[in-house]
């Protein structure tokens, strides 16, 4: 019974499409097919990875994917986090190393990460620094951290001045992205990963973005032939960003079109009204405002990527909010360099570019065009 499981776990893996993110000399393996997840243990011995294996989920998580998981790695009890932005946090990550520390975890143990971007985030923090550094493996359950967070080593946590300010670059030894675990995941939640895909086919990709738009109902009814694709092309474009600049030096902040906004808002809510994509929704709309204003974006794409954004469903308000309380995020962003912040705007569906000069009276002027309070 035991080979004729890890055959059909082999298996799996022959099936599922491969895309390796090239991080100096380290490769990281990102394996998407349906039911990937129960090939985990097999991934892991052939690989190698780790002697022993420590799961870091969320009580909530761990009721939907906990028995497939615990199954797939013959694992005993996980290490369980409280989830939500405003649990990201450097008192969370002690958690986890007293939980190691507690098991006996060494230099040969992996974190095996099992939720969306928070759980991904932390428990990969945790694992980058823990004995300075254990190997680290993702089972993303949510469509953001299957696209986006679970790819590319960045891990890191929240401070309550601002959006992952405390952080590491820490490449996953595997990343099992498997369509069927986002079943169960509510629409809000899934809507939230569609502005990431959106962000790729804004930075990267036409055909992806017309193909959110063309697919939006197939999309949202989570049919195999039609997700999985718009899965793997946004893997692929992440995949190829990092493995050209792993540390966001230069490309890989492109990544970063529609965060600076977003992430703001996200500070200022106190990380509790918004999921993390619809931040980052307005964030992209308030980057094609500015690019317009600028001329460097054509108002109908301006108007195609409003239009899209608001074909998935409505975002939260935002008319109460701030708009110098927004200028005080953004100047802690992270993406400010030796005093100047990187913004990175659309000038085409499909292209982008950096800029550096945005004044304070353009920012202010971009944030009441798009709705926030004077």
């Amino acid at each position: 019974m035991l080979g004729a499981s890890l055959n059909v776990s082999v298996d799996l893996l022959k099936e599922a499409v491969r895309i390796d993110v090239h991080a100096g000399p380290h490769v990281s393996p990102i394996w998407i097919g349906d039911g990937v997840t129960d090939a985990t243990a097999a991934l892991l011995d052939s690989q190698r990875i780790g002697a022993r294996r420590f799961v870091v989920s969320s009580p909530a998580i761990w009721r939907f994917h906990g028995e497939r998981v615990a199954r797939a790695l013959g694992s005993s009890e996980p290490i369980l986090i409280p989830d939500g932005e405003r649990f990201k946090n450097l008192q969370t990550v002690a958690r986890i190393y007293e939980a190691l520390i507690r098991a006996g975890a060494d230099r040969a143990s992996v974190i095996v990460a099992v939720g969306g971007g928070v759980i991904g985030d932390t428990a990969g923090f945790a694992a980058a620094t823990f004995l300075r550094g254990i190997a680290l493996t993702h089972i993303p359950t949510t469509l953001l951290a299957q696209v986006d967070s679970s790819i590319g080593g960045k891990v890191g946590v929240n401070h309550a001045l601002g959006k992952n300010l405390i952080g590491a670059f820490h490449q996953p030894a595997a990343v099992l992205i498997d369509p069927q675990l986002l079943a169960t995941l509510p629409r809000r939640e899934f809507r939230s990963g569609l502005y990431e895909v959106i962000k790729y086919g804004m930075i990267a990709s036409h055909e992806l973005f017309d193909r959110v738009v063309r697919d939006t109902n197939a999309i949202f009814a989570r049919e195999p032939e039609v997700l999985q694709p718009v899965i793997v092309e946004s893997c692929r474009i992440k995949a190829e960003v990092v493995s050209k600049d792993e540390r966001e030096s230069d490309l890989r902040r492109i990544l970063n079109y529609g965060h600076t906004v977003g992430h703001a808002l996200e500070a200022v809510t106190k990380y509790r009204r918004f999921r993390h994509g619809e931040a980052i929704a307005y964030g992209m709309l308030a980057a094609a405002d500015l690019a317009v204003a600028r001329g460097a974006l054509a108002d109908r794409d301006r108007q195609a990527l409003a239009r899209l954004i608001a074909q998935l469903g409505p975002l939260p308000p935002i008319v109460d909010l701030s708009i110098g309380d927004m200028m005080e995020a953004i100047g802690r962003d992270k993406k400010v360099v030796a005093g100047k912040l990187h913004f990175v705007i659309a000038i085409q569906v499909g292209a982008t570019m950096t800029i550096d000069d945005v004044t304070e009276e353009e920012l202010r002027q971009v944030l009441e065009r798009v709705g926030l309070k004077r």
